[in-house]
């Protein structure tokens, strides 16, 4: 398993909120995303360097078990690692937790795949991509 480990912080906002009063489960998404292009930024693959190999990553498949609710103006953290990497996709991971408890509110996946862009087909991931996200024996896990 791959253990490289990234923190993203979230602040509730009123715009985060539905109807019942709290996050709106579309906002979960969002903030995965973010996470996950957050994550790959300090990886070094941001949007130019993906556009140099003229792929990107796709969503294929998103599964999200919904625990606790979040509430406006709670501080969050989505915790977020790349789990497996196969010929043209990965695995990537999710833990959003509220930082005032450390409770977890929400658990995922997300099922990425690596397209060429231009015949907008699945490509091998390159093993610089895979490299940059393999486990750190030295990243924090908390």
């Amino acid at each position: 398993m791959l253990t490289n480990i990234y923190h993203h912080k979230i602040d509730v906002v009123t715009d985060d909120i539905d109807v019942q009063g709290h996050v709106n489960n579309l906002v979960y998404l969002k903030w995965m995303q973010d996470a996950a292009v957050a994550h790959s930024l300090e990886k070094g693959w941001g949007h130019d360097e993906y556009g140099k190999l003229g792929c990107s990553w796709v969503v294929r498949a998103h599964q999200i078990e919904y625990r606790y609710p979040a509430f406006e103006n709670d501080q969050l953290e989505v915790v977020t690692w790349v789990d497996s990497f196969r010929r043209a996709s990965c695995v990537r991971k999710y833990e959003i937790r509220r930082k005032s408890d450390d409770r977890i509110l929400a658990v995922a996946q997300t099922n990425w795949a690596f397209v060429d862009l231009e015949k907008r087909m699945p490509a091998r991931v390159p093993p610089e991509v895979i490299e940059a996200f393999k486990s750190d024996p030295l990243a924090q896990t908390s």
